[in-house]
Formats: C-alpha cells, sequence, structure tokens
C-alpha cells in the first residue's frame, strides 16, 4: 500500500513516540490530516476539514481530553532536532519568524519564550508548541476560475484579486492558477506566461531550501521569504515577468508596489482576507486599492460549500460575470 504523505515526510521528523502513535492511527484518518498541533504537557490533536481528533498513545480515536495521549518535553525536544537537522542555516534564519519550512513544503509553526534584543525578536527559546501544517499538491481547482480571468482577444490575463475568509482555499487557488498560467492551458487556449511569485510566508510553493516543493509551473520564479512590496520590484526589475503573483496583500506599499506591475504593463495576481468586498473596504489601503480600481476580476471564495467555493466573479466595475459553484 502506497504511504500517505503524513507517513513518507511528516513522521520521519517526529519524536519516536509520536511517530509510533500516528503509524498506527488509520490510513484514512492520516490521508485527511492538515494540522498536527504538539503542546507540551497537552494532549495530541490532529486538525481535520471537518474538526480534531484526538488519539491515545496507542494511535485510536477517543473523545476525552483525558484519555488522549499528551506531549512531554522529551517530545518535543526530539522533535525539535529532527526539525533542526534539516537545515541548521534555515533553522536559524526562520526561528526568527516563527516557523520553518521542511522538505515536502510543510510548515512547521513554533511558539514559546521570545527572546528579544534592541526592540526586535531575536528567536524563539524554550518552545512549547509546534504545529505541523500539512502542505499536499491540489491541482485542478482552477480549470473553472481561468476562463472568466482572461482576455483571449488580447492574450493577456486580467488583473486579479482573489477574496476569501482564512482556509477558505485562497492560497491553493492561486497556487494552481499560477500553474497553468506558467505551464500553458488548453482551457483557456494560453501559452505559458512566465510568472514571478512572491512567496513572503513560503505557502503558495513551499519552498526547502529555495526549491519549490508544490506544483507552481514550469516557466515561475519564487523569491521565497521575501517581502511582498519589494520583492515585486525585485521581479519587475530583474525577471522580467509577464504576471507577478503574491498571496495576502493588506499594506500601502504592498497597494504601490501594486500600481507600479500594473503601470509597467505586467498582469497581478494576489489575494486578500476577507468575506467579501465590503470587508475590504472597512481597511484603508485596500479600500483605497478597489477605488482605483486596480483589479479587472475579483474572486470570493467561502467554505459553503466545502473548502474553495466560488461564490461570485466580479468585473473591475462590480458586475457579476457568473456565479459558479
Amino acid at each position: 500500500m502506497k504511504k500517505t504523505v503524513v507517513e513518507e515526510q511528516v513522521l520521519p521528523l517526529l519524536a519516536p513516540s509520536i511517530r509510533n502513535i500516528l503509524r498506527h492511527a488509520p490510513c484514512p484518518l492520516l490521508n485527511k490530516v492538515q494540522e498536527i498541533r504538539l503542546r507540551e504537557a497537552r494532549p495530541l490533536i490532529l486538525s481535520v476539514p471537518n474538526g480534531e481528533v484526538l488519539l491515545s498513545n496507542t494511535g485510536q480515536q477517543v473523545k476525552k481530553v483525558d484519555s488522549a495521549y499528551h506531549l512531554t518535553h522529551e517530545d518535543l525536544r526530539r522533535t525539535l532536532a529532527l526539525i533542526s537537522s534539516c537545515s541548521l542555516y534555515a533553522f536559524e534564519e526562520e526561528l526568527r519568524k516563527g516557523y520553518l519550512t521542511v522538505p515536502g513544503g510543510h510548515r512547521v509553526g513554533l511558539a514559546g519564550k521570545v527572546v528579544v534584543a534592541s526592540g526586535k525578536i531575536k528567536l524563539i527559546s524554550e518552545v512549547t508548541s509546534l504545529n505541523f501544517r500539512i502542505a499536499r499538491a491540489v491541482t485542478g481547482v482552477g480549470d473553472k476560475v481561468l476562463p472568466f480571468l482572461f482576455d483571449l482577444k488580447k492574450g493577456r490575463f486580467y488583473h486579479t484579486l482573489i477574496i476569501s475568509p482564512p482556509q477558505a482555499g485562497k492560497t491553493t487557488l492561486l497556487r494552481d492558477l499560477c500553474r497553468l498560467l506558467s505551464d500553458g492551458s488548453n482551457i483557456s487556449g494560453h501559452k505559458g506566461f512566465k510568472v514571478g511569485i512572491v512567496d513572503e510566508r513560503s505557502e503558495i510553493a513551499a519552498c526547502f531550501a529555495g526549491v519549490p516543493q508544490l506544483p507552481i509551473g514550469c516557466r515561475s520564479d519564487v523569491l521565497d521569504g521575501c517581502p511582498k512590496a519589494e520583492g515585486m520590484m525585485m521581479l519587475l526589475r530583474s525577471m522580467s515577468p509577464e504576471i507577478i503573483a503574491t498571496d495576502e496583500i493588506g499594506r500601502s506599499e504592498d497597494v504601490q508596489a501594486l500600481e507600479e506591475v500594473i503601470n509597467a504593463g505586467v498582469s497581478i495576481l494576489t489575494t486578500a482576507h476577507g468575506s467579501g468586498l465590503q470587508e475590504l473596504r472597512r481597511r484603508p489601503s485596500l479600500a483605497r486599492m478597489l477605488d482605483m480600481h486596480l483589479f479587472e476580476r475579483i474572486v470570493v471564495l467561502s467554505r459553503r460549500c466545502g473548502v474553495g467555493t466560488v461564490e461570485i466573479i466580479l468585473d473591475g466595475d462590480g458586475q457579476n460575470l457568473r456565479p459558479i459553484g
């Protein structure tokens, strides 16, 4: 039987006691796991699409917290040692950000005692919480959306904004659109474009040692861990992109950079947190961006019928092109 992503890529990074518990967990459960939460002196919790699962020390699902396996200090210490051995350089650099990316593109968040020096975060010491966010390649989600985002007559991609609440699929859709645009697609009949990706939080391409771990297309170039505004300018100056993609804009400098990109004749593909346009308009920088009509297409996602439900696709004037999903 083929191993799950968790079994093949994540279990080797966990302390032996945790590894043994998960090896005895049902395979269908491991296939659904989105997060593995490790908190010292507290229960082992798996996040799945419809909630949470507690596991006993034998890998059985239990309902009561008292019956679940509770993590020890040694569990976290040994897990941290395994994670850091992947890349000492990445570990020291990314520890300041509170997360690091491991082989396979999985992201490990850390919490604990924060050490501050000269008003800046130096590192997180005494790590007491670890969160493994499982990265999975999800392709095909952009197939139905792409035709609405493409100008067939001019052969260009419309400036596009994807809006969704947290964990409603916006980054997954963004990544798949990057793949389709970069590789070329029979869906819209376009050639492959040079796509520049600014992946500030390592969530789009999930790079490890600079190499994308998730499918983003053969003509895509990634600036991993780079601030969005600076990254967009770097790509514009050095990589001659036809499309620039980034995730979760919101700051005023992001909007200024987007303006520069558009003025340079490069298409933009980006996302923002929110349930819809009304929520975005309550944030000054995003309201200004919408008032300027920077975007020619706006895609709104929700979880109404599951993650990635496309509620509506609007043109730049706010007209509904076609509600789908």
